[in-house]
C-alpha cells in the first residue's frame, strides 16, 4: 500500500522551526534595540550606549507571564521548547552588525526590526536598504522567519506612526528594488543576493512578500522624564504568537 510523504516532510519541517528559538532585534544605531533588550527581559531602565557586540538572554513565554533565565540552564530547571525564545540584540553599526547576523541569522525564528520614528524620514535610505538586505537574504528568505517592524519611541510628539513609517519604507525600498534589479542586468549577475522581492510589475508592498510575514507595531522604551514607563504590549503579544 502506498502511504503518502506529506506527514514526515510536515514533522521534519516543524522540527527544523522548533530548532530556531531565536528572535533578532536589529535596526541602525540608536533606534532603540538595547534598551528594547533590556525591558523585555529585565523590566528596567539601563543607560545603554552604542553596541561592539550582541546580547543575549532568554525570554519566557507563559501566556501573559513571562521570566528571565540564564542563558547557561540552570539544574533543576526544565523548559519546554516552545515556552522560551532566545533574544538576540545585533549591533547597529554597519562594520559590526554583517558578522553576528551572519552568525545568528540561521537560528531567527522571528525578526524584529527596530525603526526611530523620530527620525525615519531624514534615515529612510539607510533604514530601507538595511530591510532590504535582511529580507532578500538567502537564508532569511529560505527560513521564512516573521517580522516585526517596531515604530520605536513613540513618546515623543515628532515620532510618525505605523501609516507613514510604512509608506516611507515602502517607497523608499521600490526604489531600491528598480536600482538593484538594473544593476544586476547590466552585470548579467545571476548568484547569491538576487531574490526579487515583492511581485513583478508591481509597486513594492510588504504584503507581497509571502511566505514572509512583516507585521507593524508601534511602542516606547521609555518615556520622556520617565525612566519607569513603556510601553511595549504590541511587542509582546507578537512574541507571545511567534513562541
Amino acid at each position: 500500500m502506498f502511504h503518502s510523504p506529506l506527514p514526515v516532510v510536515f514533522v521534519v519541517w516543524r522540527s527544523r522551526k522548533q530548532s530556531r528559538r531565536g528572535v533578532l532585534l536589529l535596526g541602525l544605531c540608536d533606534s532603540g534595540k538595547t534598551l528594547l533588550f533590556t525591558r523585555l527581559l529585565h523590566e528596567k531602565f539601563v543607560l545603554t550606549h552604542t553596541s561592539i557586540k550582541e546580547n543575549v538572554g532568554d525570554y519566557v513565554v507563559n501566556n501573559v507571564s513571562k521570566q528571565v533565565v540564564s542563558v547557561t540552564d540552570r539544574p533543576g530547571v526544565e523548559l519546554h521548547s516552545c515556552q522560551f525564545l532566545r533574544v538576540i540584540d545585533i549591533p547597529g553599526h554597519e562594520r559590526q552588525r554583517t558578522k553576528f547576523l551572519d552568525q545568528y541569522k540561521p537560528v531567527a525564528r522571528a525578526i524584529i526590526f527596530v525603526v526611530d520614528s523620530v527620525s525615519i524620514q531624514k534615515e529612510i535610505r539607510d533604514v530601507a536598504e538595511y530591510l532590504y538586505t535582511l529580507l532578500s537574504d538567502p537564508v532569511v528568505s529560505s527560513n521564512c522567519p516573521p517580522f516585526l517592524v517596531l515604530c520605536n519611541k513613540q513618546d515623543i510628539t515628532m515620532a510618525k506612526g505605523i501609516p507613514v513609517v510604512k509608506t516611507l519604507l515602502e517607497k523608499e525600498m521600490n526604489l531600491l528594488r528598480k536600482t538593484k534589479t538594473s544593476q544586476l542586468e547590466s552585470t548579467n549577475e545571476t548568484s547569491n543576493n538576487n531574490t526579487f522581492l515583492g511581485k513583478q510589475g508591481k509597486e513594492f508592498e510588504f504584503s507581497h512578500l509571502a511566505p514572509i510575514r512583516v507585521e507593524f507595531a508601534e511602542g516606547f522604551a521609555q518615556k520622556q522624564g520617565d525612566e519607569n514607563s513603556a510601553q511595549l504590549d504590541q511587542v509582546e503579544e507578537w512574541l507571545a504568537k511567534v513562541a
